[in-house]
């Protein structure tokens, strides 16, 4: 990020150059570009107190949960904070028809019943760094882009080799604004995280795909876990002896309420925003990716739903698998509407009309350098369109669309190595063990019956959607021996291959031969498969080196010429703050939202046995006698959600909302569906963070569920 200085950054702000409510910001800059406007609007804080490497602040209860979404230290006993719809993988992997946590919820009565989650994690941030300058001055504007990626690469491998050395933790160096800054990142993992609470799913998903990306909102969604330590407090392993970890920091609950002009921060991980993204490359995501996803998952949760709603088993097995697919569905679908609705194309090809002429009116230096800029994107992108359309399609059908296909080809490894006769066999064995780890967890939630049915569907989906030269040579098996009838094809495949079902699979790696593998149909096919994928990815290569140049160049300029802005780098899961208040919005004519929902919203959504609106009649009663305890707001409701105008998108997903005093009175879950083309152009009329409040949290906890002992060991600021 440019260094302005602190009196720049803010006379920028004060004369509207930067909307307070946008921006991903990094923690670590802080003090040279936010904070005094951030103390304007309301916060008590210093930027000491929200980031510091030498003591301890809010930072150190902000967590990476899993591998996507943000969690929060809630307790000095490593409680964690974060969204049902984050936990829900780890709920379902738990679940089973007999104990059906996704239906009936669970709660640890202590800690001896927390459930330990193999794979899950928490990861620390222990300090970012700028190190731009260290990698900038080993590179030259000459340099071709393989060769930049080549010098690039091995700079990163010494500064992270530097970060680690003599200590456990985890570093990476990553790219901002396109590649033309370069920051540091040092993690601490813990990797013994365990499942503490969580609501039902008709309170934790209470509203479902239909309130998904809407408000008003009436959904309790979030879920508990716990972080432990081995005995000095270190990552460790799961073992019964490890203990309760001790973060750094926990943030306090507010119970003061919410109240509209509150100033609101949240603090996470982002996983990716392309708000630079130029007008050929915002056609791209509406055209191919977007319309693909839309399209082709359409189809295979149409099928999916059908069947989870016909088993009981079937729904547990594919219940994570839906809401991961649907949730970027219907994101696709209200992005395209968000960006056509509110003309983004046009205004960004005015922008690239300004870049234009900004360069033609440079010296010959600009001209040498960003001369060419806007028509090599424009030339690369129109190029690769058949290309990536192809790429994308495969993917959402064959490799992303099927699951039998996408299985088969993890055990390309062994195949090689049942090949080879220079493989030890104890490194064969170190494989077949881990196969088969990851065979048992893919058989747990797997439906061959489902997955024929989607394969026949995606065979035929991908066929009407490409180009036959992208088609891979099994089409024509299919078009002849099978007369083009994908269920046949189904059929043939299923019939016939041993990755249908855990016994035969086990029974085949017996001989320890690869024949086993290499003659299988599905094995073959997923091979066929990612071979074509390959060569697309090869053809494409040229026009992608192109556009990153493009990108980063077109950054670089821009930069430079609205130099009297503050910039913020794109989001990268990395962590970043972003500031607002809270407060109400109206989204068309006539329409206007309040900026909280209560209980009483709850009740009206009401469907008895409805997949999506049912609720636990002790719920149920609670509200309707309005027991909510020391929960309920100041006008003797109980406020169940509420809107902020803080910057998110995907990975924020369980990020606190803090308050001005530092205080967690929220908990990000999603986004409004009036501005769903925020992850490219952030709409600063309609753009809204939707949040539990955090005392609809305690009171699911306490007053419905009677975990009253998670209450007790949080620090409650009243």
């Amino acid at each position: 990020m440019r260094k302005f200085s602190v009196l720049l950054a803010l006379m920028v702000m004060l004369i509207g150059g930067v909307k307070a409510d946008e921006g991903m910001w990094m923690p670590a800059l802080l003090q040279k570009l936010n904070i005094g406007e951030m103390q304007k609007m309301g916060l008590k804080l210093s930027a000491e107190d929200i980031y510091s490497v030498n003591n301890s602040s809010l930072k150190d209860a902000i967590i990476i949960f899993g591998r996507g979404c943000t969690g929060e230290m809630i307790s000095d006993k490593g409680l964690i904070l974060t969204n049902h719809h984050c936990g829900y993988g780890a709920i379902q992997q738990h679940s089973s028809v007999e104990h059906d946590y996704l239906t009936n919820g669970f709660w640890a009565k202590s800690f001896e019943e927390e459930i330990p989650t193999p794979g899950l994690t928490a990861t620390f941030l222990v300090r970012m760094e700028d190190v731009t300058e260290r990698i900038n001055s080993q590179l030259t504007d000459d340099m071709s882009e393989k060769d930049r990626y080549k010098k690039i690469s091995e700079i990163k491998k010494e500064i992270v080799k530097e970060a680690k050395k003599d200590n456990h933790y985890k570093a990476s160096v990553k790219s901002l604004f396109a590649g033309n800054d370069f920051f540091l990142f040092v993690y601490e993992v813990f990797t013994d995280v365990r499942l503490v609470g969580a609501p039902p799913s008709s309170v934790g998903k209470y509203g479902g795909d239909t309130d998904n990306w809407m408000w008003p909102r009436h959904t309790g969604d979030f879920s508990m876990f716990r972080v432990y330590a081995g005995p000095d407090g270190k990552p460790a392993a799961y073992s019964p002896e490890n203990k309760p970890f001790k973060p750094r920091h926990h943030l306090p609950i507010s119970m003061k309420g919410v109240k509209k002009g509150d100033f609101a921060m949240t603090m996470g991980y982002p996983g990716s925003t392309d708000r630079y993204l130029t007008s050929w490359g915002i056609q791209e995501r509406m055209d191919i990716t977007n319309q693909a996803r839309i399209d082709v998952r359409g189809v295979k949760q149409d099928i999916w739903l059908k069947d989870m709603k016909a088993s009981d088993k079937v729904r547990i097995q594919y219940a994570s698998k839906f809401a991961r697919s649907s949730n970027y569905w219907k994101n696709s679908i209200g992005m395209n509407k968000g960006l056509t609705k509110l003309k983004v194309l046009d205004k960004k090809r005015e922008l690239e009309g300004e870049y234009a002429k900004w360069v033609a009116a440079g010296d010959d230096a600009r001209k040498a350098k960003f001369g060419e800029v806007l028509s090599t994107l424009e030339n690369a992108y129109e190029e690769q369109i058949p290309y990536v359309t192809a790429q994308t399609n495969l993917y959402e059908t064959l490799l992303g669309g099927t699951e039998i296909l996408g299985f088969s080809l993890k055990f390309r490894k062994l195949e090689k190595m049942l090949s080879s006769k220079e493989v030890s066999e104890e490194d064969l064995k170190k494989e077949l063990v881990k196969i088969k780890e990851a065979s048992e967890a893919f058989y747990k939630d797997y439906s061959v019956k489902l997955d024929q049915k989607v394969f026949a569907a995606m065979v035929k989906v991908y066929k009407e959607r490409v180009d036959a030269k992208f088609l891979p040579e099994t089409y024509k098996k299919i078009d002849g021996k099978f007369k083009g009838n994908t269920v046949k094809f189904a059929d043939y495949i299923f019939s016939k291959s041993i990755f249908t079902n855990k016994t035969k699979l086990f029974n085949a790696l017996k001989s320890k031969k690869a024949k086993a593998l290499a003659k299988d149909p599905a094995f073959a096919m997923a091979k066929d498969v990612l071979a074509v994928l390959y060569e697309l990815y090869d053809a494409a290569d040229k026009f992608a080196i192109n556009i990153d140049k493009g990108n980063r160049l077109f950054i670089d300029g821009l930069r430079q010429m609205k130099n009297d802005k503050v910039f913020y780098p794109d989001a990268n899961f990395t962590m970043r703050l972003s500031y607002g208040l809270v407060g109400d919005y109206e989204p068309r004519d006539a329409v206007h939202y309040n900026y909280f929902t209560t209980a009483k919203g709850i009740l009206e959504k009401y469907k008895p046995g409805d997949y999506e609106f049912d609720l636990p009649k002790r719920l149920v009663e609670l509200i309707e006698n309005k027991d909510f305890g020391q929960y309920a707001d100041k006008d003797g409701e109980l406020h169940v959600c509420f809107t902020t105008n803080n910057d998110i998108t995907g990975g924020n997903s369980g990020s606190p909302v803090i308050n001005a005093n530092g205080e967690l009175f929220g908990l990000a879950f999603d986004g409004n569906w009036e501005a769903m083309s925020g992850d490219i152009a952030f709409e600063t009329q309609l753009q809204k963070c939707i949040n539990v409040d955090i005392r609809y949290v305690l009171f699911i906890i306490d007053k419905y569920a009677g975990a009253t002992r998670l209450i007790d060991e949080m620090t409650l600021a009243r």
